[in-house]
């Protein structure tokens, strides 16, 4: 595996220099790309000559933030990481399963993507969460929650996490610049309500799509919004067993056969 930097980004690498075939792995908000360590370590990548990138976003991990944090800023600046990269795969947890959405959406991005547990809706959040980002809004009040949110980490993402990597995560975590991400959050909201669902966003787009959930995902997908999916002839819906919000520290050998099984099927390769 090797790491290195570009223009804010924290990339970890692994597969061949001229690999056939590339793909981008995109962390969640609060997450680096040490979330995708075990799908990195995945010995078959080696042999099928594949190359994998997981990289962390500027202003992710306590990095130094982009001027804009709009999820339509995060779009083009990863469209340019890919082409310099030259990926033919994308793969976006949580936050950057949207941000992915919106750089299809924008013609950004012709895929394929695989977005793992990406949030359609305001209603589709996590109450606790949604909680937070209106009481963020209140003036100087709204920076109180947020200077006491790391602390509470540990307890809160205990049994959501590996046992074995939970420290080392809440760790990542913790890098997190709580002022930045505070701005992200509010924007990343405003994103969500000026469409009120991304769903049909996602299907105009006309770009092949994997919508991945864990079957105790935490983030919601109302009904009407699940039969909007299956009925677009450009998302696949994957129900992944035993796997929460982190399909990927949860499931990371599921994952990887996902994203293997996508670059296989060879929808719309070419990005």
């Amino acid at each position: 595996m090797i790491a290195d930097n570009w223009r804010g980004w924290e990339l970890l690498r692994v597969g061949p220099v001229d690999a056939g075939h590339r793909a981008l792995l995109l962390p969640g908000g609060l997450c680096t790309a040490a979330f995708y360590a075990e799908v990195l370590a995945d010995p078959r990548l080696e042999d099928l000559g594949f190359g994998f990138v997981a990289a962390t976003p500027p202003g992710f991990g306590g990095r130094p933030p982009p001027e804009d944090v709009t999820v339509e800023s995060y779009a083009h600046l990863t469209a340019e990481l890919i082409r310099i990269l030259g990926c033919h795969l994308v793969v976006g947890h949580s936050y950057s399963a949207n941000v992915v959405i919106e750089m299809a959406a924008a013609r950004l991005f012709n895929g394929p993507i695989v977005l793992l547990s990406p949030i359609f809706s305001r209603q589709d959040e996590e109450m606790g969460f949604r909680r937070l980002a209106a009481v963020s809004r209140i003036p100087i009040l709204g920076r109180l929650p947020w200077m006491v949110f790391p602390r509470l980490l540990d307890t809160a993402m205990r049994g959501r996490l590996p046992e074995d990597r939970h420290d080392e995560l809440i760790a990542e975590m913790r890098r997190t610049d709580m002022a930045v991400f505070r701005h992200m959050v509010s924007e990343y909201f405003n994103h969500l309500d000026r469409y009120g669902s991304l769903v049909d966003r996602l299907c105009a787009s006309g770009v092949e799509a994997w919508v991945v959930r864990g079957d105790r995902d935490e983030i919601g997908l109302s009904d009407e919004e699940r039969r909007a999916l299956e009925a677009c002839p450009t998302v696949k819906m994957v129900q992944v067993p035993d796997a929460g919000h982190l399909v990927m520290t949860d499931q990371p050998a599921r994952t990887t056969d996902l994203i293997l099984e996508t670059i296989e099927d060879g929808a719309g390769l070419g990005g």
